[in-house]
């Protein structure tokens, strides 16, 4: 492919030291673990450094640098919103989390799950982020390596292949500390690229356009709206979805997967917990708001110089040998008119009274690119064998880097890509391998073990999954839309799984019995919410009754409402009331939603005070009761 010619020798060999040095450091530095604390917590040394970084790695993978870059292009700066919960759902995690698990010395999350209920709803709950977190490190590999294969000519397999094993091998050589400390480096390597990547971008803008002029043009084609503070919860991207969707996410998050929990309990103490938590928290939504940025930069660059109308080369390929070749054209030679348009209003230095040309330009321009898109969708359903993304978002940072950046650059910047999805693997794999052989191997040993034993059966398990991944990255393709399946995945678990955690902390009254019937019935009624009220408008091209992502928060509710219901009787009077209103209120909101009345702020701060109160109520009977038994 010719846009495989961009990477000189010089990239190949900045790639291969980057790369090669990561995974040999890891190897190295942990190569004398020898028991199970070692090698799944980590020795328990990690600084509050180490672990932000760690924690900051795991979620930041390769899609996050691809994708978010594109979607600024497209769609402006709102998406910065999106992680506005997180500082919240940090400090909770801070205050209630941590300090239990690490009272508790637990190697997973799920262990503290059977001392406070029982060996059942461990069980489901470790089950539950197996199956979940199992397809999202397949989806992890694949991700970046269907974009790299796509505008590099590399063989998709083997790319998947690559990624995946020099994950593996620090990954099963050194458990959690070779994660960490690979992380570490990982995410030096890629702030250092996204520096570079923002101030090659700058050098090469006109020179009479300064940082601000650039702000400028980009705010004339409404991309620099921050913030929307409008109530519309089917908005994926709001300061109220952020703060109160983004709430729960983030909490079920960071607070029960263990690829998270993980990081964090291999803290020397709960104070450098608390603190890496913290400097995540404070750290992260800045670097999506300059990753978003980058984005905005890479967009005000192509107003002044040529960008293609789909900047999926692969499916540009594909439209020049259809028939539908010549339509394609017409449309290219448009955008190219439209292009040369503003750049000559933008040349002279942007005036306010052109932003209403601007943005009709820019209205003419997005309609030949749905055009573009659909011509491209014809053409994906007409080919049976390959699928064609007619999405270009993902390809927008690629595209700019391989065709504008200078020798080494391009192989740096190539090198971040990869660190971060060698760093998310790995966090998953080493979460996935300590889930299984200290929730279901070791709980279900009879007979006594040495910890070389379970060290060595974590590795085992660690390459199991690492297998596991890369064979979904590999038939990954056969799928459509896998990347937002895995998004839905999580929303359909991850509600239930930090429900029944809220329960463990905060309601002594509830018992294993209720909690575990609870969460099965929670999750069918969530899995036929899904269906029902999301896949089939979607598979008619209708719009769904509600987001998959409130999914998340619905089946939190859900697991806290059933299992209190559960134990009616045992509750004191004050939770019976506000359980009846609450029962009411759920009712009220799934008659609204069922006549086209969209979910809204009113329905979810409702549910939230309600069940706040409940919370409230049975922190006070426990207390008292503490009291009075001593």
């Amino acid at each position: 492919m010719e846009i495989a010619s961009k990477l000189h020798f010089i990239d190949w060999i900045i790639l291969s030291i980057t790369l090669i040095f990561i995974v040999a450091y890891g190897a190295y530095v942990t190569r004398k673990n020898s028991n199970v604390t070692d090698y799944i917590k980590g020795g328990n040394d990690s600084k509050w450094w180490t672990i932000g970084l760690s924690v900051m790695a795991t979620q930041a993978s390769a899609i996050t640098f691809l994708s978010t870059p594109g979607q600024a292009f497209h769609s402006g700066m709102g998406f910065v919103q999106f992680y506005f919960g997180l500082p919240i759902a940090m400090v909770i995690i801070c205050l209630v989390f941590i300090p239990i698990y690490h009272k508790l010395k637990v190697y997973t999350a799920y262990e503290f799950l059977e001392g406070r209920f029982d060996l059942k709803t461990r069980s489901l709950a470790a089950i539950l982020f197996l199956i979940q977190r199992g397809l999202a490190a397949g989806i992890t590999i694949f991700a970046p390596a269907i974009i790299l294969s796509a505008v590099l000519g590399w063989d998709l397999l083997t790319l998947n292949v690559i990624i995946g094993f020099l994950v593996i091998i620090y990954t099963v050589s050194g458990g959690t500390k070779a994660v960490n400390v690979t992380q570490k480096q990982q995410m030096i390597i890629i702030f250092v690229g996204m520096l570079i990547a923002f101030f090659m971008i700058m050098s090469q803008l006109p020179e009479n356009i300064t940082f601000t002029n650039a702000l400028e043009i980009a705010g004339a084609s409404n991309k620099m709206e921050v913030l929307d503070f409008s109530f519309d919860l089917s908005n994926r991207y709001t300061v109220w979805t952020g703060i109160l969707g983004g709430t729960f996410l983030m909490l079920s998050y960071f607070g029960t997967d263990q690829s998270q929990v993980q990081r964090y309990l291999s803290g020397k103490s709960v104070r450098e917990s608390q603190l890496g938590l913290i400097f995540n928290g404070l750290l992260k939504v800045p670097m999506q708001f300059f990753i978003l940025l980058i984005g905005i930069m890479v967009f005000v660059f192509y107003q002044f110089n040529p960008s293609p109308l789909n900047f999926n080369p692969t499916a540009n390929e594909e439209v020049l040998n259809s028939k539908y070749i010549a339509e394609y054209q017409q449309l290219e030679a448009e955008h190219i008119r439209i292009e040369n348009s503003k750049k000559a209003l933008f040349l002279d230095g942007f005036q306010d009274d052109e932003k209403e040309e601007i943005q009709e330009l820019n209205t003419k321009d997005l309609l030949l690119k749905v055009k573009s898109k659909e011509i491209i969708d014809k053409i994906n359903k007409e080919n049976t064998l390959d699928k064609i993304e007619s999405n270009d978002k993902d390809y927008v940072f690629i595209h700019f880097i391989l065709n504008n950046l200078p020798r080494g650059l391009i192989g740096l910047l190539l090198a971040v890509i990869l660190s971060a999805a060698m760093s998310s693997t790995a966090s998953e794999l080493n979460a996935l391998a300590s889930t299984t052989a200290i929730d279901l191997y070791k709980r279900n040993v009879k007979e006594d073990k040495e910890d070389a034993h379970f060290v060595k059966a974590s590795k085992w398990f660690t390459l199991l999954w690492g297998l596991i991944a890369i064979s979904v990255a590999c038939i990954a393709n056969l799928f459509d839309n896998l990347i937002q399946l895995v998004n839905i995945i999580g929303s359909i678990f991850y509600g239930n799984v930090l429900g029944i955690f809220l329960l463990a902390f905060f309601f002594k009254k509830v018992n294993g019995k209720a909690v575990f019937s609870s969460a099965l019935i929670t999750q069918i009624i969530i899995l036929l919410i899904y269906y029902f009220a999301i896949y089939v408008y979607e598979d008619k091209d209708l719009e769904p009754i509600i987001s998959y992502l409130w999914l998340n928060f619905i089946g939190c509710i859900l697991v806290l409402f059933l299992s209190l219901a559960s134990v009616f009787k045992a509750i004191n009077i004050q939770s019976k009331v506000t359980l009846i209103i609450s029962s009411l209120a759920i009712f009220k909101i799934t008659f609204d939603v069922l006549n086209d009345v969209s979910l809204n702020i009113t329905h979810v701060v409702s549910l939230i005070v309600l069940f706040l109160f409940l919370g409230y109520f049975n922190i006070e009977k426990t207390t008292s009761n503490g009291t009075e038994n001593h």
